[in-house]
């Protein structure tokens, strides 16, 4: 048997947002003005505290990135395409039970029939992948849980003792060589931040490992109607979340940018069709112009055949297109905004007076000065983003229904709230994960535009 890579269209989109971020850190990190921003980014607790938080997210988003198949001479044509992520969470995927049970619960959650002693009775079953190492559930099940945690605790406590005293060890041999004890100075005190973001990667490593060792045993976040574990289907939803917030983000961003300068330096008719184009599109309804356009689209996909994860996935970069098509003009008017003022600064205009040609002025002054309002505009979209992607799979009409996502997880809540008594655990951990994605996003977000933005600046 052996194992072929595949590359869906989202994977290859995020690999080029990450060569293309690289690049740009690469060369924006050769000036001053950035490297200033990165050491107050860096001095602010909260944002690497959010940052570590990002870091996980990110990681868990990028094993699922990486798809494969494998082909064996029974099989040329290989299986299915499955992700890193899979291949690491198949003991989650196999502990499947018959319909739903509650976080931590060792019987089902609905009543079923039984024979008992040559007689049907209806009783609650007991689960056929939670707690099977006990005699008795009912009275071990919470001493069992109990030890599952400490033994977890101190397995987080002894990895992060340990990538604690490395990182440790690697910061005192760069202070050592700038000739810094790490205990006075804007290095010392970036260098601490820096040691508390990953103190909080430290910290959520240690929850995980204490939350994997209980999972084990027990289904933490319960199962859902088919029996699937809900905590496998909010961690398997982080990619989407993820990719509706970067690509649609990539999309926008070349288009706003490029209209935004041509406008803003240009002016005449050149700023009038532009101004009129993103004005159009701002008085249209956002939600109605992606219904529109995603009902179009469902009937090509639907003629298409291809595997089902492939035509999700083609659905997938449809949704982060039109999301992109339809939420590129904000930021277009801020930068067309800011161009208008650089256009009449002096060292601007010097260049124009020498000659330098049109081009020239866009990419090498005007680009650099208004990426500050691209990144912070970028970091603060991505949040609404994936509330957006929520929304749209609610009302039907966003991600394809065989998709992990979160807002399939709250559309598929919705009717389980009907329930009596009330199914509650997969909305909860739907909203828990997506909280713990937007949340440090708008953080960072904010410590970003402290740092770029110069009527905000703090010292």
């Amino acid at each position: 048997m052996s194992i072929i890579p595949v590359f869906l269209w989202s994977d290859i989109l995020i690999y080029a947002l990450m060569l293309s971020s690289a690049a740009w850190a690469y060369f924006a990190l050769r000036r001053e003005y950035w490297r200033i921003a990165l050491r107050q980014v860096g001095g602010n607790r909260m944002a690497m505290l959010s940052f570590g938080v990002l870091c996980l997210y990110g990681s868990l988003g990028l094993l699922d990135t990486i798809h494969f198949k494998r082909v064996s001479a029974e099989n040329p044509k290989g299986g299915n395409i499955t992700s890193l992520f899979d291949l690491l969470a198949q003991p989650l995927i196999e502990r499947t039970e018959t319909t739903y049970s509650a976080p931590f619960a060792t019987h089902s959650f609905s009543m079923e029939s039984v024979q008992r002693n040559g007689q049907q009775v209806r009783e609650f079953p007991r689960l056929a992948h939670a707690a099977i190492n006990l005699k008795d559930p009912a009275s071990d099940a919470a001493a069992d849980i109990e030890k599952r945690a400490v033994t977890g605790l101190g397995l987080g406590l002894a990895i992060g003792l340990a990538l604690f005293i490395f990182s440790w060890g690697i910061l005192s041999l760069m202070r050592r060589s700038n000739g810094s004890n790490g205990r006075h100075g804007t290095n010392g005190t970036s260098n601490l931040y820096w040691l508390g973001g990953f103190m909080t990667v430290v910290a959520i490593l240690v929850s995980e490992a204490v939350t994997l060792n209980m999972n084990e045993g027990y289904h933490i976040l319960g199962t859902d109607k088919t029996g699937q574990d809900v905590f496998y289907l909010a961690l398997k939803s982080i990619r989407t979340g993820l990719i509706v917030g970067t690509l649609t983000t990539l999309i926008v961003t070349p288009f706003a940018v490029f209209f935004g300068i041509l406008a803003g330096y240009f002016g005449g008719w050149v700023d009038d069709l532009i101004q009129y184009v993103y004005t159009t599109l701002s008085s249209i309804p956002d939600i109605l112009l992606i219904a529109a356009a995603m009902l179009m689209l469902q009937t090509w996909l639907a003629q298409t055949q291809v595997e089902t994860l492939v035509s999700a996935d083609n659905r997938l970069i449809l949704l982060c297109v039109i999301l992109g098509i339809t939420s590129w003009t904000g930021l277009c008017r801020l930068i067309r905004g800011e161009v208008l003022k650089l256009r009449e600064v002096e060292y601007i205009q010097a260049a124009d007076a020498f000659g330098v040609g049109r081009l020239t002025i866009m990419v090498r002054h005007l680009l650099p000065n208004v990426m500050h309002i691209v990144l912070i505009s970028v970091v603060l979209r991505f949040s609404g983003l994936v509330l957006t992607e929520a929304i749209l799979a609610y009302i039907g009409i966003g991600v394809d229904p065989s998709t992990n996502s979160w807002g399939n997880m709250i559309n598929q809540a919705r009717l389980e709230l009907a329930r009596d008594p009330v199914v509650w655990w997969s909305i909860l951990a739907a909203f828990t994960f997506m909280l713990g994605l937007v949340l440090p996003a708008n953080l960072f977000g904010d410590a970003v535009r402290d740092a770029l933005d110069p009527r905000l600046k703090t010292r």
